[in-house]
């Protein structure tokens, strides 16, 4: 099936590992132009050597003056931007009782405000030009409870601004979605450490809370994302689509 994605520029947050890196390879085989931002140079560098062609971007995403950097770069790397895939995130903290306050700013500035300003400055931009798209990496424990504190609270508060985004950019035919994974299996992710570290315990998890019997992975929610960035999505405006094995408890 033909995506239509062939020369779109994309440029994808939080790219040199995990789900990241896996749209970043979805995107390159679709024959996509595709920049890569991520904090790390290492990890950068390693995700260029096994994908390619791909421009990087070493960034940190918590601060703003850096996210004006960040789409100033890409910009001049590829004049335009055609879709824009806010991936890069994490969690920290525990309960909110144990957490510090500082704690949920750190949470809300990397999980919620980068992705509202990089929205910003690429709707802007997709407006000029007529057309765009961008999709929002948040989680099932945005829509639902679960998982830490500072995280879900981010990830909740990123799936609301989606929908308000969304109904201000689609009159400019600019569409603003949002993927909620659930327990995605990668190595450098936070599952792979707990299953190497208690495996029986990982593997009582499955059988109870995910229906499929497995993990997902990263290129089930990239196909996710090629199909909501293609325009065989058209009517797809300020959406949360689930991609988790059955495992939310939503009725919606």
């Amino acid at each position: 099936m033909d995506l239509q994605l062939n020369n779109k520029n994309v440029l994808v947050t939080g790219g040199s590992k995990g789900i990241g890196k896996a749209i970043a390879k979805a995107f390159i085989e679709e024959g996509a132009n595709v920049g890569i931002a991520a904090r790390s140079k290492e990890q950068l560098e390693k995700a260029r050597e096994e994908l390619g062609d791909v421009r990087i971007y070493e960034v940190d995403l918590s601060q703003q003056k850096e996210r004006e950097k960040l789409f100033h770069h890409f910009l001049e790397d590829f004049k335009k931007v055609d879709l824009l895939v806010n991936n890069a995130g994490g969690s920290n903290g525990g309960s909110a009782f144990e957490t510090e306050l500082d704690m949920f700013y750190e949470a809300m500035e990397l999980n919620y405000f980068a992705p509202v300003h990089l929205s910003k400055l690429a709707g802007t931009h997709m407006k000029e030009n007529g057309a765009g798209s961008i999709i929002q990496i948040t989680s099932i424990f945005g829509r639902e409870s679960g998982g830490k504190v500072t995280y879900n609270n981010a990830k909740a508060a990123l799936i609301s601004f989606t929908k308000a985004f969304a109904n201000e950019c689609i009159p400019h035919n600019v569409r603003v979605n949002s993927i909620a994974p659930g327990s995605i299996l990668h190595p450098t992710g936070n599952w792979q450490k707990r299953l190497d570290e208690h495996p029986e315990k990982i593997k009582k998890f499955i059988e109870e809370e995910i229906p499929a019997g497995r993990f997902g992975t990263v290129e089930e929610v990239a196909n996710a994302v090629l199909f909501l960035a293609s325009p065989k999505s058209s009517w797809l405006v300020g959406t949360s689509i689930n991609v988790d094995g059955g495992q939310s408890r939503m009725n919606f």
